[in-house]
């Protein structure tokens, strides 16, 4: 069984004991959390969609620890002129333990 669900507007696979690396969440290791905006939910059998929402069904998860993303560099240059820039950025992810999935 599988469902899609959205979380902080970005939408992810979730199946029942995989890990989701979302954008960072402000909460404890180790703390759950529910979703209900889950938008298909799936098994063997039938497949649910929702409009937009699939009512009743709900996602809970585990919150595992806040990771950093690689470094991404960012270099800007106009030629002839001098100009030179060099940023760099690291993207902080929550990763999430899928516990169960409702119907």
């Amino acid at each position: 069984m599988y469902a899609l669900v959205e979380i902080k507007g970005k939408q992810y696979k979730a199946v029942k004991g995989s890990v989701l690396k979302v954008d960072r969440y402000d909460a404890a290791v180790g703390g759950s959390l529910e979703f209900d905006t889950v938008l298909l939910v799936s098994d063997e059998n039938e497949t649910k969609v929702g409009a937009p929402y699939v009512a009743g069904a709900k996602v809970t998860a585990t919150i595992g620890e806040t990771v950093k993303d690689k470094k991404v560099i960012v270099f800007k240059k106009k030629r002839r002129k001098g100009y030179k820039k060099t940023q760099g950025h690291r993207q902080k992810y929550t990763l999430l333990t899928v516990e169960d999935i409702k119907l």
